[in-house]
């Protein structure tokens, strides 16, 4: 499957399927208090991901009804791709800095990733 965007009959971006990707939803619970602590630590991290370059996908999600609660939805490139993302100095110095503001140990949820769509206009800064 090539990288290029595919596009149905009338132009509009298609669904994509996506082999060989392993996902992680992760849920992050802050201490009291702490989640503007949390998001900073989350924000800093999500700036240097340019450097695993197997991390496809990483997404910041606010819980609506649990203040304190923050979700992550990752997909990498393969299992190795996990396992960089893992060993990577940037995800290293996140979780240390978590030890300190999580009020529990983040909850895991992985999964594979099948298929995907993205409005065509989020990734090119074009209102939707």
């Amino acid at each position: 499957m090539s990288g290029a965007l595919e596009r149905d009959e009338h132009g509009a971006p298609r669904a994509r399927l996506l082999p060989d990707r392993q996902g992680l939803v992760v849920r992050l619970q802050a201490e009291s208090g702490g989640r503007p602590a949390l998001l900073d630590a989350l924000h800093r991290y999500i700036d240097r991901l340019p450097e695993e370059p197997a991390t496809e996908f990483f997404c910041i999600s606010l819980d609506p009804d649990e203040p304190e609660v923050v979700w992550l939805h990752e997909w990498f490139n393969g299992e190795d791709g996990v396992t960089a993302h893992r060993s990577a100095p940037g995800f290293g110095e996140l979780m240390a800095e978590l030890n300190s503001v999580l009020s529990t140990a983040p909850g895991v949820m992985r999964f594979v990733p099948l298929r995907m769509h993205l409005a065509e206009g989020l990734w090119q800064d074009e209102p939707l």
